[in-house]
């Protein structure tokens, strides 16, 4: 990063990544919340997953306007652009992780109204859900702590991990389709589970596009929709 003669930018560049971090701890709390609530069908805990959503939506919006206020008054350049650009879409990526963490509580809540024989019947794949969700927060977790450290070499790790929970997904829909043709009855809550497999999913795109973000801050190279061996040449080159 640009050595600067202000010493104020450089405390607003540290400031504004600081609340981004913070961010990013308030929605791994949701995603645990979730999990537990998913665990133990308990609509309560669910609950508290919607209450935190209002609080992630106005750290993205009080952190846009902080990055709109430091680049009006200081016009960055260079690395400090990019890491003000790329904190945009970490931003944008942990908000949605918070809507999918909400969406998960809210598909736990709908199972729990139902109160059906197929909930008990589908405690297994659940289990299954909790394990994929565990590993989603666990990618998120590493792609924040890369952000920390503006370490580029760990991120080639999370993408390559991304796929392991393209595979929990892809399994639990087998054996959520099994279900339901062994048993009908288990449609509805069957529907609900893939909801949350879908957005456990989409959790983890979210920690590959923040590692992405990650690796375009240190390198200056804007790798997404890359390939993957295309990525890691971007990693080894030098800026």
């Amino acid at each position: 990063m640009e050595k600067h003669l202000s010493t104020q930018f450089d405390n607003e560049l540290r400031g504004v990544s600081t609340r981004v971090l913070e961010m990013g701890g308030l929605v791994e709390a949701q995603i645990t919340l979730s999990i537990e609530a998913l665990a133990s069908m308990n609509p309560e805990t669910a609950q508290q997953v919607t209450n935190a959503e209002e609080a992630v939506n106005h750290f993205e919006i009080d952190i846009d306007r902080d990055l709109s206020t430091i680049i009006a008054r200081r016009q960055p350049a260079a690395g400090d652009l990019r890491l003000l650009m790329a904190i945009s879409r970490i931003t944008a990526n942990l908000e949605r992780v918070g809507d999918e963490a909400e969406r998960i509580a809210r598909m736990v809540q709908s199972i729990c109204k139902t109160q059906t024989t197929a909930g008990a019947s589908l405690k297994l794949p659940s289990i299954e859900l909790r394990l994929a969700s565990d590993l989603a927060r666990k990618q998120l977790r590493k792609s924040l702590d890369a952000f920390a450290r503006l370490d580029s070499t760990d991120c080639i790790n999370i993408l390559r991990e991304d796929d392991l929970i393209d595979q929990e997904f892809n399994s639990f829909v087998r054996n959520l389709i099994t279900y339901m043709m062994e048993d009908p009855k288990t449609i509805s809550a069957s529907l609900d589970l893939l909801f949350i497999a879908k957005a456990i999913e989409r959790i983890g795109d979210h920690a590959k596009n923040i590692a992405e973000s990650v690796i375009y801050i240190v390198k200056g190279t804007d790798v997404r929709h890359s390939s993957f061996s295309a990525i890691e040449n971007a990693i080894g080159q030098t800026q």
